[in-house]
């Protein structure tokens, strides 16, 4: 998957908080994302990520 720094992640399950919506600050072998919902930031690693991504938004202003 083509996964960039800014894009909104729309997650299959939700994050503790009730959001599912979640900020990519970072991508590599791990993924460090923001919870949009609160603003909690947690590391996770590529392969469980993309498993668990139902769709991807992106911004295209700013490409």
């Amino acid at each position: 998957m083509d996964i960039r720094q800014n894009d909104i992640l729309i997650m299959k399950k939700k994050h503790p908080c009730g959001d599912n919506k979640m900020l990519v600050l970072r991508s590599g072998m791990d993924f460090k994302l923001r919870c949009v919902g609160c603003g909690r930031e947690f590391m996770i690693p590529r392969s469980k990520a993309e498993k668990n991504i139902k769709r991807v938004e992106r911004n295209t202003e700013n490409e």
